[in-house]
């Protein structure tokens, strides 16, 4: 396994500080989970990695994952563990040279992981999890992602979604049956459509081409425990304005705040050259 700097949360403990991150020159980083108001457990997990080596750093790059459990108290910690976990392994052994699809890899071994952890432990049967995976190499975001859990491009002058939700409510929205404007706050949005260790295949979303990223960018990677509750336009305001670790603490805050229904899991990671 490739050594290097990497920051896992495992889902059973739950830090109330916001986590800063130490990463090599060119981005800040921090983040932060928490429980919420109104469960009893914290199934989510993220996972911040980059290579010790010069080389393999300007080979491979920097990558951040955040994935959300499901499945129950044991099913769902333990799906989002394996998820970060299995995708830092894959992503850090990849022994091509695109980006890409080795994120695609990683997904997709996460997966055939779960799946074959919940056959073998009969009482985790219908665990799952989402997952969002990024990376950024020589100034290019990759990312690929399976579930809800978002990742955004916040500009000075713009915020961009960059994931699309594999939810039954997305696929309302884009059949024309629910309004977009109505869908953040529709009853069934956090019915999803695929997620790792769901189902026999898993095909994971990834775009076509790398993203161009430039120095003064803000990437931020979220669970559903986040956006349901907090606006694109707070969200966005929230981390153009502050440090990736206020960032942090300041739209946890606003989730908790508004109820806070599910768990929050928050990375913010900004380009800083």
């Amino acid at each position: 396994m490739s050594s290097g700097i990497h920051k896992v949360i495992d889902s059973r403990t739950v830090p109330m500080a916001v986590e800063i991150i130490p990463t090599k020159p060119g981005i800040e980083m921090a983040a932060l989970t928490d429980v919420g108001r109104q469960r009893s457990n914290n199934e989510d997990s993220y996972l911040y990695w980059e290579s010790e080596s010069d080389p393999e750093l300007y080979r491979k790059g920097r990558l951040a994952i955040v994935a959300d459990g499901m499945g129950g108290y044991e099913g769902g910690q333990e799906a989002s563990r394996l998820a970060v976990e299995t995708v830092r392994q894959v992503y850090a052994e990849y022994s091509g040279t695109d980006a890409q699809q080795a994120l695609l890899s990683a997904l997709r071994q996460a997966h055939e992981t779960i799946h074959r952890y919940a056959t073998d432990h009969i009482n985790l049967h219908g665990m799952g999890t989402t997952c969002t995976a990024l990376s950024i190499l020589d100034h290019e975001l990759y990312f690929a992602h399976v579930g809800d859990s978002r990742l955004y491009l916040v500009r000075p002058d713009s915020v961009s979604r960059l994931t699309r939700d594999h939810s039954y409510v997305s696929r309302l929205v884009e059949t024309g049956i629910v309004r977009s404007e109505d869908a953040e706050s529709h009853p069934q949005r956090h019915i999803l459509t695929a997620a790792l260790g769901s189902g026999r295949e898993v095909e994971p979303d990834a775009p076509e081409h790398p993203v161009a990223l430039q120095a003064g960018d803000r990437l931020l990677l979220c669970t559903d425990g986040l956006w349901s509750v907090v606006g694109e336009k707070d969200l966005a305001d929230t981390v153009r304005s502050n440090s990736p670790a206020d960032s942090c603490h300041a739209l946890v805050k606003l989730a908790l705040d508004r109820g806070g229904p599910d768990n929050v899991t928050v990375m913010v990671l900004h380009v800083t050259s």
